[in-house]
């Protein structure tokens, strides 16, 4: 019985190893570039982070005239003239920072309006990836556009097409 076990027990092990895993890779990079709405989403994002950094080399332009003219003017200012001046100087640049922090930080404004433009197309891409892995049993599917370095790839594993298709593209 203990030998029936063992030789039961080899043959499901050999049986697990002998079935190779399938893998694929996709381009998210590609698909996207391929997406109609990703592109509108882009050229808007870049609009505004465009619109936004006019403003803001705007309020930088100011400091650097006050800076100036405060330079000009410094032999001719009182102690207390070139402490507010000094003052109105640090303030206007700490505003400049502060509008910078606000549309371009992490937690900014263009950070939230990609979140919330590409990522649902993100979330698309990536349910069409998750069913075309159970569809074909892929055990793994990479993306070439990341960090990922593929020193080879077969053209015939790239199924970035097949997730377009998917997407309906």
């Amino acid at each position: 019985m203990k030998k029936l076990i063992i030789i039961i027990f080899t043959l499901f092990f050999i049986a697990n190893f002998s079935y190779g895993q399938k893998f694929a890779y996709v381009d998210t990079d590609y698909i996207l570039n391929k997406i109609p709405e990703f592109k509108q989403a882009q050229e808007k994002l870049d609009f505004m982070s465009q619109e936004w950094q006019v403003e803001i080399e705007a309020k930088y332009s100011d400091v650097d005239k006050m800076y100036r003219s405060y330079q000009k003017e410094q032999l001719l200012l009182t102690e207390d003239m070139k402490i507010k001046r000094e003052e109105a100087i640090m303030q206007k640049e700490n505003q400049a920072k502060e509008l910078q922090k606000k549309y371009f930080s992490p937690d900014g404004e263009l950070s939230l309006a990609r979140q919330e433009l590409v990522q649902p197309i993100q979330e698309k891409i990536y349910d069409a990836i998750q069913q075309l892995a159970s569809n074909n049993k892929y055990a793994v599917i990479f993306d070439s556009s990341s960090d990922l370095i593929m020193l080879y790839s077969n053209p015939n594993l790239d199924k970035s097409d097949k997730i377009l298709e998917l997407l309906g593209y």
